[in-house]
């Protein structure tokens, strides 16, 4: 991002201590990189797997590991943070799992149903929730840039997905958290915001394998812009929301990132 002259905007991240969950690729891994190149001090967040953040120590980003779906354990991960580096300004709710394999809903299990929505509703919830216990302790920052939520949702929640209805709905209610938290959080911090990033299909490393010619021009039929985002794409529109310097103003909102999709092909 470059100002009128060529130089970069400051985004305002250096020196905040910002949360990335889910950052164990994909957009979440690209978000802490960002970050940190921003200045910020970042902490890094992966479910199971802390050698999913080997390339962490490296960019002096800090790496941790919890099950977001427990509110225990969301609740003692951010109390040991604000115990390590004082606050926690910024929350990059960005952890989810897109499930495998294609089921109609009379197909799917209860359990599976249930782990999609823990890892894709329930964790960005409870991440949220523990964030704002956090800041009701220790208020806002005294230099008044506000405090920041922003949920990675779905085009899923949007238009709706065949064959993955848990991922779907779980997607679909982040919007309903957005609309009712953004006036929720400014009563801990008056300039505090709340926004969510909707990425259509994506390259990362987890979907890039199954990316062809064919199914390009498929999910793209309804996108005047025909092409599959990449992960910087993403990333630079959170960054965005996440921002009390740039998108000061900026509360409530959904943005999109999707080429313009209007809706999905059914065949």
């Amino acid at each position: 991002m470059a100002g009128d002259h060529g130089e970069p905007y400051d985004l305002g991240y250096r020196g905040l201590v910002v949360v990335v969950t889910g950052a164990s690729g994909g957009i979440g891994e690209g978000l802490a990189r960002a970050l940190s190149s921003l200045g910020a001090t970042v902490v890094a967040h992966a479910a199971t797997r802390p050698e999913a953040l080997h390339w962490a120590a490296a960019l002096g980003v800090h790496s941790v590991t919890a099950d977001l779906a427990d509110p225990e354990a969301t609740d003692a991960l951010f109390a040991d943070l604000q115990r390590r580096f004082g606050r926690v300004d910024v929350l990059f709710a960005n952890a989810g799992r897109w499930p495998e394999p294609v089921l109609h809903l009379d197909q799917t299990s209860v359990a599976s149903l249930r782990r999609t929505i823990d890892d894709n509703l329930w964790s960005a919830v409870f991440s949220a929730r523990s964030f704002l216990a956090t800041l009701r302790r220790t208020g806002p920052r005294p230099d008044g840039l506000g405090g920041a939520i922003v949920f990675t949702g779905s085009t899923a929640g949007r238009f709706g997905e065949a064959g993955h209805a848990a991922y779907a709905i779980a997607k679909a209610a982040l919007r309903g958290a957005v609309s009712t938290l953004k006036n929720e959080i400014v009563a801990l911090d008056p300039a505090a915001r709340v926004n969510l990033v909707e990425p259509g299909w994506t390259v990362t490393p987890t979907v890039a394998p199954a990316i062809d010619a064919a199914l390009v021009d498929r999910v793209t039929r309804t996108m005047p812009l025909r092409r599959i985002a990449a992960v910087e794409d993403i990333v630079h529109a959170a960054l965005f929301l996440g921002s009390s310097r740039v998108a000061r103003h900026v509360t409530g909102e959904v943005l999109t990132v999707a080429g313009g999709m209007e809706g999905r092909v059914q065949r």
